[in-house]
């Protein structure tokens, strides 16, 4: 969801915005440990169906997978990062909503109000990838290099393969988008290692559906989030997923239960860290917030905070540096541990 607008910042003030924003930074890397009640509870719904095979229209009872091959990984010894320093990849001009590396660790982020997607380039130029398309937001990307992207004015999937000019249509989502509150369409979606799949939250039809790479197969996995828009799959197979407009976070496990996490504000996007926590991004005018969950305690830590107006897009690169994009703010931002 967008709630702003704001007109591009010429590239002259770029250099002057991205000083200001890390001196703002600067001042409030040490975390803010806010423990806050687990809100935790296991319900009935959103309901989860069985998956069948695929069919063009997704149907509303389908079976669990008996066998999905989970990838085991080795938690590593030491402890969560307590303090970051932050650095302005990025600002002004460009409006960075979704993240994602491509296989030559560039990151790559949409701009949904100018229809592209972009490379950040390492010596801080960007490089338009992709136009015209209508309301780009996330972005996945194939082993093969293939990029996957989430059209929002379309409520469609699209995908650009290596070497190819234009993108195709990979599969249109059942949702219909629209300009009434929290409808929206597709926004984040994710990669499902597990069982080599995309998970798709269908944002203004409050499903959460897996679909094939081949774009034929679309299985409902749940049903009942108000706004369901950013997606992340751990190494067992657990669907994290974060819902916009209802203020929260739900759990989806492999099994089919569903775990329901509250007290959020307004959740965009949400990874996974390499020792299992939970990080969302919380674009609510009065928390703008990158904040890092615990789902097995419950604990909650703000990472950072001023400065953000709308933090949106979030991915973490193996070395567990958190890259932060936020539209309104017009700003790219990589913390590293420390």
């Amino acid at each position: 969801m967008r709630l702003h607008q704001l007109p591009p910042r010429s590239g002259l003030i770029a250099p002057i915005y991205r000083m200001l924003f890390a001196v703002i930074l600067g001042s409030s890397l040490l975390i803010s440990c806010t423990t806050a009640p687990s809100q935790q509870s296991t319900k009935e719904t959103p309901v989860l169906s069985t998956p069948t095979q695929s069919v063009t229209t997704p149907t509303q009872s389908v079976a669990i997978p008996t066998t999905i091959a989970a990838t085991q990984i080795t938690i590593p010894a030491h402890p969560t990062p307590q303090h970051y320093t932050a650095h302005v990849l990025l600002a002004g001009g460009n409006r960075p909503d979704d993240l994602v590396f491509d296989r030559e660790g560039h990151l790559l982020f949409s701009n949904p109000h100018n229809g592209t997607v972009n490379r950040l380039n390492a010596d801080g130029s960007v490089t338009v990838l992709l136009r015209d398309i209508a309301a780009p937001e996330g972005l996945v990307v194939l082993s093969d290099g293939t990029l996957v992207i989430a059209e929002q004015g379309t409520d469609r999937i699209l995908t650009l393969g290596p070497g190819a000019l234009a993108p195709k249509v990979l599969r249109q989502l059942p949702g219909i988008p629209s300009t009434a509150h929290c409808k929206d369409g597709v926004d984040g979606i994710a990669f499902d290692a597990t069982t080599n799949t995309l998970i798709i939250p269908d944002s203004p039809s409050g499903d959460v559906y897996r679909l094939s790479l081949d774009g034929r197969t679309l299985t409902l996995l749940a049903t009942g989030i108000v706004r369901p828009v950013g997606a992340a799959v751990d190494a067992k197979g657990n669907i994290y997923v974060t819902d916009e407009c209802g203020g929260a976070l739900w759990r989806i496990t492999p099994a089919g239960q569903q775990t329901h996490f509250g007290g959020f504000g307004m959740l965009d996007d949400v990874s996974i860290d390499n020792n299992g926590n939970i990080l969302v991004t919380d674009l609510d005018p009065t928390i703008h917030a990158l904040i890092r969950f615990n789902p097995v305690t419950g604990e909650r830590e703000t990472l950072a905070s001023k400065g953000y107006i709308e933090p949106q897009g979030l991915v973490l690169d193996q070395s567990g540096n958190i890259f932060v994009a936020d539209d309104y703010a017009d700003i790219i931002v990589e913390y590293t541990p420390i």
